[in-house]
């Protein structure tokens, strides 16, 4: 496998790491006015460090294909924008619901992070949505037409996949993470929403896959559609691990559906195929690519340990007493 074959790969599992693990942040603060504040304490010790996922990912882009970053980062202008004043709101409500021993200041801060939890799921999907079905791009990677042109109706699919499934997958860790009445209350809430859940996050990569995939990708498409069935059957049985265990592999199916049907671009053009950035077009220099490679394989298994052992530490699940 080349270099910029191998990166591309590298960043898919930057997104597939980010989407699994800030997936069920943004899933629980969906869910605080819903099953209430104990449900933050499932992800105070996690959610920081889970949005790194964000930054290596879109680190490693710039870095590994500069042309792909310059091209989805300014198209996409708006989702991006939108992301990140929601991430910041995000993290600052979680911080500050708790300094203030008032009802009016700690119901403020819930309504900014029941907000910004939405808002930033739906811009991460329209932002992976945006990369798989592509951008107006003309000869010179530069955007045609309005700001909005990554807003069209196929694009917004790919937000409320993200969005439904962000709900769907902090619901099954909530179930996961607590006991008594919270987790009792949190499957029923899962069940109930599951049917009405699963319909976006599984066809979305069904439209990319009819659009730009290869007959390999039904493969994890299947897998996704099969996975994402069976957690609610394990979650209806009061299997908690092995239905969000099951959620996980769809989200994993799900990343390899768009992003296999994706190569070899980045970054498709709606005007002209022939606009489209490629994989080894949009490529830094294969010296880049190399210290790369070497920082990567140094770095990146000191940060799996590290957050492996944070969850193994903060493993016990959380009543309400």
């Amino acid at each position: 496998m080349d270099l910029p074959t191998f990166w591309f790969g590298v960043v898919a599992l930057f997104w597939l790491g980010f989407l699994f693990l800030e997936g069920f942040d943004f899933g629980v603060g969906m869910l605080l006015p819903i099953l209430g504040d104990v449900v933050l304490d499932t992800i105070g010790p996690v959610w920081d460090a889970n949005e790194v996922w964000l930054i290596v990912a879109a680190g490693a882009t710039f870095a590994a294909f500069p042309a792909w970053y310059a091209a989805l980062f300014s198209g996409a202008y708006l989702p991006l924008l939108l992301l990140l004043v929601a991430l910041i709101g995000r993290g600052v409500a979680i911080e500050y619901r708790g300094k203030v021993d008032t009802d009016r200041w700690r119901h403020t801060w819930d309504r900014v992070l029941v907000t910004a939890s939405w808002l930033a799921a739906l811009c991460v999907g329209l932002i992976v949505a945006t990369t798989a079905l592509g951008l107006p791009l003309d000869a010179a990677g530069n955007r045609v037409g309005s700001p909005f042109a990554a807003f069209r109706p196929e694009i917004l699919l790919g937000g409320l996949a993200i969005a439904a499934f962000a709900l769907l997958h902090g619901t099954f860790f909530v179930t996961l993470k607590t006991e008594g009445d919270i987790r009792d209350r949190a499957r029923r809430f899962g069940l109930r929403i599951a049917p009405v859940a699963l319909l976006p996050v599984i066809a979305f990569p069904l439209l990319v896959q009819l659009r730009e995939g290869h007959p390999w990708t039904w493969i994890p498409l299947a897998v996704t559609v099969i996975a994402a069935v069976s957690a609610v059957f394990r979650l209806r049985a009061v299997w908690d691990g092995q239905a969000f265990a099951l959620l996980g592999l769809a989200v994993v199916g799900l990343v390899v559906t768009v992003f296999g049907a994706l190569y070899p671009d980045v970054l498709p053009s709606t005007l002209d195929p022939a606009h489209s950035l490629t994989v080894h077009g949009a490529a830094s220099a294969h010296y880049t690519l190399t210290v790369m490679t070497w920082v990567a394989g140094f770095g990146a298994p000191a940060v799996l340990v590290y957050q492996s052992w944070t969850y193994w530490v903060f493993r016990r699940r959380i009543g309400t007493s």
